[in-house]
């Protein structure tokens, strides 16, 4: 009762209206210690400001509120006031703290989030003895492990996939016996047990383990309990159809077909697609028409058009072609148009979304399946072309008249060039050209391919005038066409203007950073410039993009060599090799380089290689004789010697070789025939005959008298022979200098003084045939060319008559009983120089 305050009657009805409260005073709240501390931190002091009302438990001091107490009214439930004084009783007051809350005490800390309780008690650990535990936790084991495996696979890592869907098996298989072991079989995850199922087979399948994928689907597709299971008989087809058992895979495909509701069209539409591939390959064109015709007509698209058409060409039908051909162009691609992607002007947060999706992997996409269409449609016409008409050109026209009325308008022109090139394929240059040249006056983009065609054909053909015409058309059509701007520079190229040449390949490689042609040109252009680092440059930038160019590697090799580099060249020729196992001329400029280097062995064996694949280069044949020779097994040289004698009948050197090695190896018998029938052939060769006399006098034959007469002959008609095109020489060289000094007709006279001896000496010749001096002239004049053929002009200096055998000195030959023996020999082997052939 003592906190009890009884209402006084004399109490004003109005007080307390006009008394101040300093807690709503804003002005004086910078002064304000507690609120300033309360604002710099949440966890400040500041003492309550709670407002007193007059009559109440808390303070008695009066409140100008509308709340505070002014007199004594009835509530409008018709309970009295707090403190009212009813039919004048005092009513004790009572207590404003609501139940549930404890006031705030004056001096305690702002601390709503409890923090001065200190840290919370810690959560309880699990027990993960328990089988429950135990069974989640393997289980995420086991979904861990199929994801492991499934980003393996997508990776490239197969066996690892495998291991580890073989690893999610094991673990489901414990999970699963750990259930029936807890008695909870009836909570068996389905779902888990058939992931693991599928990505087994699935990697089986991916490594090839056909057998055991089979195995795997099989397990899934016989368990009832799996929903929709059917649908993985299309991947055991698939699997029929790797390993062509295609009746097998037709009929998987058919279960899995029946198993599929018509509500998942689009499933269906690829099941039958994969039937009518199978019917082709099989051979059975008219059943995999009949499902290709049920998928155009249900939901066409441009691949199964495209089969469509491939199996009306295979049997034949004209017309059904015709209409599949249609039907392909008429075929929705399901892409948006180009338009979408064109920023507009007016609205910049438009511009920027464009931008940003203009590269994505969406419209990629869409650019790829569109690039894919047009092969198709360009395929399809030069495929049905001949067939469809009676002639090649009506046909493309038909064709073309079809595209130009379609969705594929642009594709019309490049119909066109194609039928120019078809014209090229024929050998119909004309056609080609005059297809080319009605492109003439069309837009510049096609009017730029069509020049640019046509520069090409005319460059093939060295018609660099009309090439260079046609490049410069082009150019104007389409100055950031590259393959112009190659043209323009090959023609500069052919007339070696290498610097022009090189401005151009540099533009087109401005305007198309990836054209290899102009890389590789260039590269040309600064070999010929002798700026081989540049050069270098060049084709080191190719062979990054071009890994596997042997042509590229080829030009690295001879850069090498040329900057003195062999062991690069050596290295860079071992790749092309690498690239190309069979390339002779590669081999034998590695067997060049190796032969530079020293390493004559593995010379022998790169010339031996290049030989075997190519037996017809002179140069390494003769190569592979000497190197027997030298090595002292000349009865090996002479296969080859032979084979030269073969590709250059003509040239005696050969044939005196294959004597030589004969002669060399102890077969002496063979050696004479073989001289014997040179001396048939080539009746003036000193050298041949210098052999058989030698021979014929070793052996002691008879005929070494006759063929010591024709060698005497033979030599007084090569001094002839030298004199001649010597005085020919001085003749020349003085009829220059005279005519250099104005006189035109000098040259005339001085040619007329020098053939006129030589006639005379042929009359005489007629006149006293029986007489040995009319001998030596006759086969003088017969020495001589004609009065219409030019004279040979060799080196100023002396020619040396002398002969040296190539084959080094001849071996002892075996004492015999001769009775006589030449103890100096005036015919020892001497040097056959290429000016001792026979003319």
């Amino acid at each position: 009762m003592e906190n009890v305050h009884l209402a006084v009657e004399e109490e004003d009805l109005y007080s307390g209206y006009n008394d101040y409260n300093p807690t709503f005073d804003s002005e004086e709240l910078e002064n304000d210690v507690g609120f300033q501390q309360a604002v710099r931190t949440s966890h400040g002091r500041r003492p309550p400001m709670t407002a007193k009302f007059p009559g109440t438990a808390i303070g008695a001091r009066p409140l100008a509120t509308s709340f505070g107490a002014r007199i004594p009214l009835a509530s409008s439930m018709g309970r009295p006031m707090t403190g009212a004084v009813q039919d004048g009783a005092a009513r004790p007051m009572t207590a404003v703290r609501a139940a549930g809350y404890t006031s705030l005490t004056r001096g305690s800390t702002f601390d709503p989030l409890g923090q001065s309780r200190g840290p919370a008690a810690p959560l309880e650990a699990k027990n993960e003895d328990t089988p429950e535990e135990k069974i989640k936790i393997l289980e995420k084991k086991v979904n861990d492990l199929i994801e492991e495996s499934c980003m393996a696979q997508s990776v490239g890592a197969l066996q690892l996939a495998l291991d580890k869907a073989k690893e999610a098996g094991r673990k489901e298989r414990t999970l699963v016996r750990q259930r029936e072991q807890s008695g909870n079989a009836d909570h068996i995850n389905l779902d888990l047990t058939y992931s693991v199922l599928l990505n087994l087979a699935n990697q089986y399948a991916n490594n090839d383990m056909s057998p055991e994928a089979l195995n795997s689907y099989q397990v899934i597709v016989k368990n009832k309990m799996f929903s929709n299971a059917g649908r993985l008989k299309v991947n055991m087809a698939n699997i029929y159809v790797k390993q062509k058992s295609y009746p097998k895979a037709i009929k998987f495909y058919r279960m899995a077909l029946d198993q599929i509701s018509n509500a998942h069209k689009e499933m269906r539409i690829k099941i039958m697609q994969n039937i009518g591939v199978v019917f082709v390959r099989m051979g059975q064109y008219s059943d995999a028409i009949t499902s290709f015709e049920h998928i155009m007509s249900e939901s066409p698209n441009i691949k199964t058009g495209f089969n469509l058409i491939l199996c009306y060409y295979a049997i034949g039908d004209r017309e059904r072609m015709k209409k599949a051909f249609q039907k392909l162009i008429s075929a929705p691609l399901g892409i948006d148009d180009e338009d979408k992607y064109i920023p507009s002007n007016d609205d910049t947060d438009s511009g920027l979304v464009i931008e940003a999706i203009k590269n994505d992997k969406l419209h990629t996409m869409e650019r790829d399946l569109k690039v894919l269409t047009e092969k198709y449609i360009m395929t399809a016409a030069k495929l049905i072309a001949p067939a469809i008409e009676t002639s090649f050109a009506t046909g493309f026209d038909w064709c073309v008249d079809m595209v130009k009325s379609s969705q594929y308008v642009e594709l019309a022109n490049d119909l066109e060039i194609n039928k120019a090139i078809t014209y090229l394929r024929q050998k119909d240059f004309n056609q080609a050209v005059e297809t080319l040249k009605t492109f003439e006056k069309k837009d510049s983009r096609v009017k730029s391919a069509a020049a640019t065609n046509l520069s090409f054909l005319y460059f093939l053909e060295k018609d660099y005038d009309q090439a260079d015409r046609y490049a410069d058309l082009a150019m104007t059509a389409d100055r950031y066409n590259p393959a112009a701007l190659i043209n323009k520079g090959n023609t500069v190229f052919v007339k070696q203007d290498y610097e022009k040449a090189a401005e151009f390949y540099k533009e087109a490689l401005r305007n198309d950073s990836s054209c290899t042609e102009a890389l590789y040109n260039l590269g040309l252009t600064y070999k010929g410039l002798k700026r081989l680092e540049e050069a270098l440059e060049c084709f080191l930038k190719l062979h990054a993009i071009l890994r596997n160019s042997a042509q590229v590697m080829y030009q690295l090799a001879h850069l090498y060599e040329l900057l003195e580099d062999p062991q690069q060249a050596i290295e860079w020729l071992n790749q092309v090799l690498g690239v190309t196992h069979t390339d002779p001329q590669a081999l034998a400029k590695l067997g060049e380089l190796y032969v530079a280097e020293g390493d004559k062995s593995q010379a022998f064996q790169c010339y031996y290689e290049s030989f075997r694949y190519f037996p017809s280069n002179i140069d390494v044949i003769e190569w592979l004789g000497a190197y027997y020779i030298e090595t002292k097994f000349c009865e090996k040289a002479i296969p080859y010697f032979e084979r030269a004698t073969l590709i250059q009948p003509t040239q005696v050197k050969w044939q005196l070789m294959v004597a030589s090695c004969y002669r060399k190896s102890g077969n002496y018998q063979k050696a004479l025939q073989t001289y014997k029938d040179i001396h048939r052939k080539f009746p003036d060769n000193v050298e041949c005959l210098r052999f058989l006399v030698r021979l014929c006098t070793d052996m002691g034959l008879k005929e070494v008298q006759e063929y010591a007469t024709k060698l005497k002959k033979a030599e007084k008609m090569k001094e002839i022979r030298e004199q001649r095109v010597k005085s020919g020489r001085e003749g020349s060289a003085r009829s220059r200098r005279e005519g250099r000094e104005g006189s035109a007709e000098v040259d005339v006279k001085a040619e007329s003084k020098l053939l006129s001896p030589l006639l005379d000496s042929g009359r005489d010749s007629g006149r006293s045939s029986s007489s040995t001096k009319g001998e030596r002239l006759s086969a003088k004049m017969r020495s001589l060319p004609g009065s219409n053929e030019p004279y040979e002009a060799s080196s100023p200096k002396e020619i040396d008559a002398s002969y040296v055998d190539p084959l080094g000195p001849q071996l002892e030959r075996p004492k015999t009983g001769a009775k006589w023996r030449v103890e100096d020999d005036d015919f020892a082997d001497e040097e056959l120089g290429d000016d001792l052939l026979p003319e």
